[in-house]
């Protein structure tokens, strides 16, 4: 585990939480995905329990709690990620000429927060399913620390994007993550 801020408790504190968001664990599960020693991931995971950050399934093991809804809730009413990338995406959108949208993470899934379509006929319609026949290149949107927390996408029919998309629009994609990293740092 790295330290990132100095701060070691914290560190471990949140390494636990962005463990569990892949899914819930059992004590040990927990203890080797953090490689925690046990009594130190016990004693976070517990504490965090008790902040309503983790809470315990029906079978025991430490899942993501509910306190983490209402932070996010708030988190999204103060700080709107698809309103403020709104502008990057809309002149990706009218650069390419294709649908464009931009996904952040739930977990092991993601969902797509802003979604805005190509001027073409015939379009993408983002659900959370790939299809067969519809091309796409991503790229990642990350914090000054390197965390990941959204990405912006570029998709559509295969025949206009080709089997290639990232050779065609690969390098606007990643310039348009990049200046949405910028708005997020701010």
């Amino acid at each position: 585990m790295d330290i990132v801020t100095g701060v070691g408790v914290l560190d471990k504190a949140v390494h636990i939480l962005r463990a569990v968001a892949d899914g819930p664990r059992t004590l040990h599960s927990l203890q080797t995905a953090t490689g925690l020693p046990r009594a130190t991931a016990h004693r976070l995971a517990v504490a965090l329990e008790a902040h309503g950050l983790l809470r315990r399934d029906d079978e025991g093991r430490f899942d993501l709690g509910p306190e983490l809804a209402a932070l996010g809730r708030i988190t999204s009413e103060r700080y709107p990620l698809a309103e403020l990338a709104l502008p990057a995406l809309a002149a990706l959108r009218d650069d390419t000429e294709e649908s464009v949208q931009l996904f952040v993470r739930e977990g092991t899934h993601r969902r797509c927060v802003l979604s805005l379509q190509s001027p073409h006929a015939l379009r993408w319609i983002v659900p959370e399913e790939r299809e067969a026949g519809v091309a796409s290149v991503s790229a990642p949107v990350r914090t000054v620390d390197g965390v990941v927390v959204a990405a912006v996408s570029v998709s559509g029919p295969i025949d206009r994007l080709t089997r290639s998309p990232g050779v065609r629009f690969g390098d606007r994609v990643v310039r348009t993550a990049d200046a949405v990293a910028a708005i997020v740092a701010r």
